[in-house]
C-alpha cells in the first residue's frame, strides 16, 4: 500500500517544513556542543553515534519529533506512508505521516514498502562548485527482521558515469527503528519478501525488453531510414544502469513553492547546465541523472532539465512530453512540449525558459506561398514521451518544422503499449525505480545574500579602480534606483511580459542632472560567487567602460538582487551604473 502519487510530494514538503519549524537541526547542534563540553573527558572529544542518540533521548528531542510526525493505519482518508524514508526522520525525503503520535505502521505493512533510501554523495569545493561523487540505493528493510530493531550495514559506494565501476569508499550504516516495533519479523520472512520482489522486478523488466525489441523491429520496417532517428527507449542513469526513459518522468507537484508553469520553467532554467564528462574523444557521454542526484548537485545536462520541467508541467495538469531530437549541426538535444486542448503545440526550452509556438510548414505548398519561419532552435525530432506514453516519429521527414503533432494519428506517431510502460514505470511497479523526492524550500536569505554580494562587488570595483589610479565615489541613492529594473528583468524572464520600465526611466532622468551622462549595464548569473561574477563582467567592454569610467564628477552605483527558488537555486541580477558630467 502507498500514498497516491499526487499526494506524496506535497506531504513530504509539509514534513520538511514541520522539521524546519521545530528547528531540529539547531537543537541537535546545541546538544552536540553541550555533550562534548560536559560529558566527555578533555582527552576524549570524539562523540559516538550511541552517545548522541542517548543525549537526544534524554533531552526528549526524539520524542518531540515523533509526537509531531508518526504513522497511521486508519481509513483511506489517512494514507499509509509510501516510502521507507520515515526511518531517517532528519532526512530531506522524510515521508512520515503527521498524526496524534500514538500509532505507527506495523512491521508487515512496512515490509510491503519497497522504496529504497536514495543516498547521494556530493563534493563541494571552496568556490561552491558541486560534483556528484556517488549515488546509492539502500535496501533498508533488513532492520525489520533484526533483533531489537537495530542493525548495522557496510556498503561500498561506487563512482558515477564513466567511473561507475570504481569504488569511492566504504560507508558504515546503523539502522534503528524508532519507535521500536511491537513485533519484529523473522529474517527469513524479510529475505523471502526481498527475493520475491527482485524476481518479480527482473521478470517485468525482461518482458518489457522483449516488447521493446519487437516494437523497434516494427518501427524499422515502416521505413529503413528510421534507424538514424533519435528514438530513445532506454537511457543510462548516473550508476550506468539502463532504465526506460519513461521512468525519468512523473507528475511532480511543487506545493506552494512554485505558483505557475512559467515560474516552474524559470526554476528549471536557473539550475546549472553541465554536460556529462567524457574521457577521451568521441561523442557525448550517456548519463541521465535521477531526480535526487540532479537536485542535490543543482546542475545537469539538457535531459535532466527537460525531465524535471516535464514532471512539473504534468503536475500542473498540462499534457506534457519530453522531446528527443537535434539542434543545429545535428547536436542531440532534449526539450519539452505541451499540447493544448485547442491543438496548440508549445515547445519549452528547459535550459533558457523560452517558449515557442509550433506552426508546421507544409512541404507540398507551392514555393510562392508564405511559410511561417520557425523561431525555435530545434531541427529534428525522433520521439516524445512522458510517464505513460512513448511515441516514435514515423512521418516521412523528422524535421521539426514540418512535423504534425497529432499524437493520436498512428500513421504519424507509432505508440508503445501504455500497459507495457505501466508495468515497469508506474509508481511501485518495480523495486528498481528510484522514488521522486519532494522539492525543498530555499534556505537562502535573499536580502542578506544580495547585500553580501553587493558589498563584495563594491570592494572589488574600488580595488580595480585604485590599481588604475582612479578614485571611487559611490552614490547609494542611484544604486537604490536600480532595484526596479532588476525586478522587472526577472519578472520578464518568468512571464515573458515587460513591466515597470517607464517608472525606472523616469526615476533615472530625475536623478541625473542636466549635462550629465548615465550608463547602466545589467547582467544575470545563476551562482553567488562575487569574484567570479566580477571577472565575467570585466570581459564585457560595456561593463568595463562603466567600472573604469573617467571624467568629471564620476559617481558609481551597483545593485544586486537575488531571487530565490526551490532547492536553493537562485537567479542573481547585477547592475553596474555610472553618471558623470560630459566634457567636450
Amino acid at each position: 500500500m502507498s500514498l497516491p502519487p499526487e499526494k506524496a510530494s506535497e506531504l513530504k514538503q509539509l514534513i520538511h517544513q514541520q522539521l524546519s519549524k521545530m528547528d531540529v537541526h539547531g537543537r541537535i547542534r546545541e546538544i552536540l556542543a553541550e555533550t562534548i563540553r560536559e560529558e566527555l573527558a578533555p582527552d576524549q572529544q570524539h562523540l559516538s553515534t550511541e552517545d548522541l542518540i542517548k543525549a537526544l533521548r534524554r533531552r526528549g528531542i526524539i520524542d518531540d519529533v515523533m509526537k509531531e510526525l508518526n504513522f497511521v493505519t486508519d481509513s483511506v482518508e489517512q494514507e499509509l506512508p509510501s516510502s521507507p524514508k520515515q526511518l531517517i526522520c532528519f532526512d530531506r525525503q522524510s515521508t512520515l505521516k503527521k498524526s496524534d503520535g500514538t500509532r505507527m505502521a506495523d512491521s508487515t505493512t512496512m515490509l510491503s514498502i519497497s522504496d529504497p533510501i536514495h543516498m547521494v554523495l556530493i563534493k563541494t569545493d571552496i568556490f561552491g562548485e558541486t560534483t556528484l561523487v556517488a549515488s546509492y540505493f539502500l535496501e533498508w528493510r533488513s532492520v525489520l527482521g533484526s533483533e531489537n530493531g537495530v542493525t548495522s550495514l557496510t556498503v561500498e559506494l561506487m563512482g558515477v558515469g564513466t567511473e561507475s565501476k570504481v569504488s569511492v569508499g566504504i560507508l558504515n550504516i546503523k539502522l534503528e527503528m524508532y519507535p521500536p516495533l511491537n513485533q519484529t519479523l523473522s529474517q527469513e520472512v524479510v529475505n523471502t519478501q526481498l527475493a520475491l520482489e527482485r524476481q518479480k522486478t527482473a521478470e517485468k523488466e525482461r518482458l518489457f525488453l522483449v516488447y521493446a525489441k519487437q516494437w523497434w523491429r516494427e518501427y524499422l520496417q515502416i521505413r529503413p531510414s528510421h534507424n538514424s532517428r533519435l528514438v530513445k527507449i532506454f537511457a543510462q542513469d548516473e550508476n550506468g544502469i539502463n532504465r526506460p526513459v519513461c521512468s525519468y518522468v512523473k507528475p511532480l507537484r511543487a506545493g506552494r513553492l512554485l505558483d505557475t508553469p512559467r515560474q516552474a520553467a524559470r526554476f528549471v532554467n536557473v539550475l546549472g547546465y553541465e554536460r556529462a564528462p567524457v574521457i577521451g574523444g568521441g561523442g557525448k557521454q550517456e548519463q541521465w541523472c535521477t531526480l535526487l542526484a540532479f537536485l542535490c548537485r543543482s546542475k545537469g545536462d539538457c535531459e535532466d532539465h527537460a525531465n524535471l520541467l516535464c514532471s512539473l508541467l504534468l503536475g500542473y495538469g498540462l499534457e506534457a512530453f519530453v522531446c528527443v531530437g537535434t539542434k543545429a549541426k545535428g547536436v542531440p538535444h532534449a526539450w519539452v512540449m505541451t499540447c493544448g486542448t485547442d491543438g496548440t503545440i508549445t515547445f519549452w526550452e528547459s535550459l533558457t525558459g523560452h517558449r515557442y509556438i509550433h506552426k508546421p510548414t507544409n512541404p507540398d505548398e507551392p514555393p510562392v506561398a508564405e511559410q511561417p519561419k520557425p523561431l525555435y532552435p530545434y531541427r529534428t525530432i525522433g520521439c516524445v514521451f512522458n510517464h505513460q506514453m512513448f511515441l516514435g516519429n514515423c512521418q516521412p521527414s523528422d524535421a521539426v518544422e514540418t512535423c504534425v503533432f497529432d499524437l493520436n494519428d498512428e500513421s504519424k506517431w507509432k505508440p508503445m503499449s501504455e500497459e507495457a510502460i505501466k508495468s515497469v514505470c508506474a509508481p511501485g511497479a518495480t523495486t528498481s525505480l528510484p522514488p521522486f523526492p519532494p522539492l525543498c524550500a530555499s534556505t537562502i536569505d535573499a536580502s542578506v545574500t544580495s547585500n553580501e554580494i553587493e558589498m563584495q562587488l563594491r570592494l572589488l570595483v574600488s580595488e580595480h579602480r585604485k590599481d588604475l589610479g582612479l578614485t571611487t565615489v559611490w552614490e547609494d541613492q542611484l544604486s537604490y534606483l536600480l532595484s526596479p529594473a532588476l525586478a522587472s528583468y526577472e519578472f520578464e524572464r518568468t512571464t515573458s511580459i515587460s513591466a515597470g520600465n517607464e517608472e525606472f526611466q523616469d526615476a533615472i532622468r530625475r536623478a541625473v542632472p542636466d549635462g550629465h551622462t548615465f550608463k547602466g549595464f545589467p547582467i544575470h548569473f545563476v551562482y553567488r560567487n562575487a569574484r567570479r561574477a566580477f571577472a565575467t563582467c570585466l570581459r564585457s567592454p560595456f561593463c568595463e567602460e562603466i567600472i573604469c569610467c573617467r571624467g568629471d564628477q564620476v559617481r558609481l552605483a551597483v545593485r544586486v538582487r537575488v531571487f530565490t527558488y526551490p532547492e536553493s537555486a537562485c537567479a542573481v541580477w547585477i547592475m553596474f551604473a555610472c553618471k558623470y558630467r560630459s566634457v567636450l
